[in-house]
């Protein structure tokens, strides 16, 4: 099954479980109310989440006068890749890495920090902004934004119906009562934990697609991977200890940044980097062994 199919069903998923949720609480004006809620939550993400992200990190536009190698690299992959040329941003964030963001082709940024370029020599480099560029020609970020807030909404929806005895109104007896204070109190549990899983399956699918398709572009895999092992190792050494509101960005970045506990990394939004990495090795083998 492909990343692009799998994608689809997550989201499906998410959207089957919200309604579902809203249903089983409120019947089908409770299913409506989920409904517009994630309408307008997503309404908010689509529209605004770019400009939050680059005000958190305190992204700084670029030209090409500030930084010649990287726009010329983000100009030539833009080409490539099929898409206008994205803004360039650089980010105020004390470890190597890069994420984009931007509701569609034509809204995009890509943000990277100042060590990155240090880091990484130009092969790398290039195959890192690919990987960006790819996230922006899939529409990933618009896809990541959709998953997250549904992920939230369904959240929000479950504990709300549990702190205002949203299914214990209309009970004939004690027993009905605690039977639905029960159900209540699972579906508080459980529907918020079964949307983080297919929030994290829809941002893992992504990251494989955009590491394929950006190695396609750049045309070196190996690349690719060895920019991703950098990364990754910089990340284990020098972790970032952050607010959850930033932890919530998490799943932009190519590498996750930030320290996470035995728990937490459980729940990571991206696939394991040593996978990422033969995946991106098979790949770059297959290519060298087909005819030019």
């Amino acid at each position: 099954m492909n990343n692009t199919l799998k994608t689809t069903l997550f989201l499906g998923a998410l959207t089957a479980l919200l309604l579902a949720v809203g249903y089983v609480l409120g019947g089908q004006n409770g299913m409506l109310i989920a409904l517009v809620l994630s309408a307008v939550m997503n309404f908010g993400s689509y529209w605004f989440s770019d400009k939050i992200i680059l005000s958190l990190y305190r992204a700084k536009e670029i030209g090409p006068d500030d930084a010649p190698r990287l726009y010329a690299m983000v100009t030539d992959l833009a080409e490539k890749e099929g898409i206008p040329m994205p803004r360039i941003y650089m980010v105020d964030l004390p470890v190597p890495n890069a994420f984009a963001t931007g509701r569609n082709e034509r809204h995009a940024a890509v943000a990277v920090s100042k060590s990155i370029l240090d880091l990484l020599d130009e092969d790398e480099l290039r195959g890192v902004l690919a990987h960006e560029l790819s996230h922006v020609r899939n529409r990933d970020v618009l896809i990541s934004s959709i998953a997250a807030t549904l992920a939230g909404a369904l959240s929000y929806i479950a504990q709300i119906a549990y702190f205002t005895g949203g299914m214990t109104g209309s009970s004939r007896n004690n027993n009905d009562r605690g039977s639905n204070a029960i159900g209540s109190l699972l579906i508080l549990i459980l529907a918020p934990f079964i949307a983080t899983l297919l929030h994290l399956a829809v941002s893992r699918s992504r990251e494989y697609l955009a590491d394929e398709t950006g190695a396609k572009i750049s045309q070196d895999p190996h690349a690719l991977a060895s920019a991703l092992q950098k990364l990754d190792a910089y990340a284990k050494t020098h972790p970032v200890v952050a607010s959850p509101r930033y932890e919530a960005t998490s799943h932009l970045f190519i590498i996750n940044p930030f320290k996470q506990s035995l728990l937490l990394s459980l729940f990571s939004t991206h696939p394991s980097t040593e996978e990422r990495v033969r995946r991106l090795e098979e790949m770059s083998l297959n290519m060298s062994r087909s005819p030019v």
